[in-house]
């Protein structure tokens, strides 16, 4: 979790109070972070990754002025119309797809909020633009900005401009290979062969992203207008990142313009809406608001209530009812809920399928095997094309993103992502996970069947079908069982390499090396093999 450190004094106005350092230590430990420390100059904070909007001292002054009763409710942005024009070439669709821009006038400028904006900006790239790949920000000056702009690709030599902290013309190649930042962030770009590029009705480059802007619009001492370029590879993940950017900048008197992004109004600070019980809201929580405590507690976490729940633009961390149950909870105080014993006797055991996983995971961490545990939701390109399948997936009705639209089949996919991103550590890698999947089955009420699966990868130099079959082999003279592997074919896999493991004969699992085209997907250097096996059956032959 990132942490910040905020300065005392400037949080103070824009809170409009005061706030006693007794009263300050109590209500930001309630408020959702976790306080490091409160001094007489200082607030150094650690905000969770959902709230990538407390990230600067505007947006956590916004939260705790309402979160104390100085300025509750729903927090309106006034966006003027411009008539200025940012157009999306269709070249950049398969190399960064997603732009949105806005305008600022009558920034002050002052210390404090040229320091506040450079942390915010920084920890937005760290944590919600992993690192600028998902998300990354340009800042200019809009008086130096030549409209309208254009969003395209072009090929690394094709372009040349002198970037910021340069005093010499380079063209992208050079910016990657010889710039600090092009040798920081080239990462976002490998495997590309042309390269995302904004630029301005004179043909000057404007930026370069995720990587550097062009000396052309630089911000100066006297800059007063601020042009905002965010790209990314997902729109709700950018749209995200500019309306905290713009919010926090108008909360410090600057006025907002829109844009036209290729026919998209941008950026749009209406509030998104959400239908939700009360009574679902008091049986959650065991309580017994009215509408009007009900509303009144949405207030206080800077929500509103018209007929549905009001959401500000710069909050993507309420994407379900029960995130809204939270918030209220928050606001009405985890310290006044009373605690009961529930009025019922029972005799407590550990489940027998928990305790049949421990046993496997023991088995496998005394092999020095490293457990793992990734997300049940995934996307459609990691489970199918990544591996090479065309497998029916459980979609999700209301994914928010196009990085988890999906529930996983199998957990392979999610286990090579992890090598994936941890390419640079020391090899061998030998990890397991045991976890749950899912698939269609309309006879269920849900219409979705559970089930949980082991998946075990190794990977090193020399990662083979036949030190995989030895991890196998261990695990069933553990758990005393006989089995056999016949030949088969899984598009994942080596052909020749792979094998369906039977066991009394029901074929629980498949085994073998993944393909070199799969490693290329991935963008992986070394040979994996890897074991998944369907542990929910597996335990019923068991027992």
């Amino acid at each position: 979790m990132p942490t910040i450190t905020l300065d005392k004094k400037d949080v103070f106005n824009l809170v409009g109070k005061q706030v006693p350092d007794d009263r300050l230590k109590d209500r930001i430990s309630m408020l959702g972070t976790d306080l490091e420390k409160v001094d007489d100059f200082e607030i150094t904070v650690e905000v969770f990754p959902n709230r990538p909007d407390l990230l600067s001292e505007e947006g956590f002054a916004r939260a705790l002025s309402s979160f104390i009763g100085v300025k509750t409710g729903l927090r309106k942005y006034d966006v003027k119309k411009s008539d200025l024009n940012v157009k999306i070439e269709n070249s950049v669709e398969d190399v960064r797809p997603v732009i949105r821009c806005a305008v600022l006038k009558n920034v002050n400028l002052t210390d404090e909020a040229i320091k506040s904006l450079m942390q915010l900006q920084e920890k937005i790239h760290l944590t919600h633009g992993r690192k600028r790949k998902k998300v990354a920000i340009g800042v200019h000056d809009f008086d130096r900005v030549k409209f309208p702009l254009t969003y395209k690709a072009v090929k690394p030599n094709e372009v040349s401009f002198v970037p910021l902290g340069m005093e010499e013309e380079m063209n992208l190649s050079h910016i990657l290979s010889r710039h600090p930042k092009g040798r920081d962030y080239a990462f976002c770009l490998e495997g590309l062969e042309k390269y995302p590029i904004i630029i301005d009705s004179k043909n000057d480059v404007v930026s370069f992203p995720p990587i550097i802007n062009g000396i052309v619009t630089q911000v100066r001492e006297e800059t007063k207008n601020l042009f905002i370029d965010v790209t990314g590879t997902d729109v709700n993940a950018v749209t995200q990142a500019l309306n905290i950017l713009v919010a926090s900048l108008s909360d410090r008197g600057a006025e907002i313009y829109s844009l036209n992004v290729s026919g998209v109004v941008s950026p749009d600070l209406s509030p998104r809406r959400m239908n939700i019980d009360l009574v679902y809201v008091n049986k959650l929580l065991g309580l017994n608001l009215n509408q009007k405590e009900f509303e009144e507690l949405l207030s206080r976490m800077g929500l509103g209530y018209d007929e549905e729940v009001l959401i500000p633009a710069y909050r993507g961390d309420i994407i379900h009812p029960v995130d809204i149950v939270e918030a209220v909870a928050i606001a009405y105080g985890f310290e006044n809920f009373n605690p009961e014993i529930p009025n019922l006797a029972t005799i407590a055991e550990e489940d027998s399928f928990e305790k049949f996983k421990t046993k496997i995971a023991n088995i496998f961490v005394g092999m020095g095997m490293i457990e793992t545990n990734t997300y049940h939701i995934t996307n459609k390109e990691n489970i199918n094309k990544k591996m090479n399948l065309e497998l029916k997936c459980v979609e999700l009705s209301n994914a928010l993103t196009t990085d988890y639209n999906v529930l996983r089949s199998w957990i392979i996919p999610s286990l090579i992502d992890i090598l994936k991103n941890n390419r640079n550590r020391e090899f061998p890698q030998k990890i397991f996970e045991m976890g749950i999947c899912f698939k269609e089955n309309k006879d269920k009420e849900t219409g979705v069947e559970e089930f949980t699966r082991l998946a075990v990868l190794i990977s090193h130099t020399k990662a083979n079908f036949t030190e995989i079959k030895q991890v196998l082999d261990y695990l069933f003279r553990a758990l005393d069982l006989n089995y056999e592997i016949e030949n088969t074919e899984h598009s994942s896999f080596i052909k020749g390499r792979v094998g369906r493991v039977i066991v009394n004969d029901k074929k629980l699992a498949y085994i073998g090396e993944i393909s070199p085209e799969v490693i290329t997907n991935w963008e992986l250097e070394m040979p994996v093999a890897a074991l998944e096996l369907n542990l929910t059956e597996l335990f019923s032959l068991i027992n």
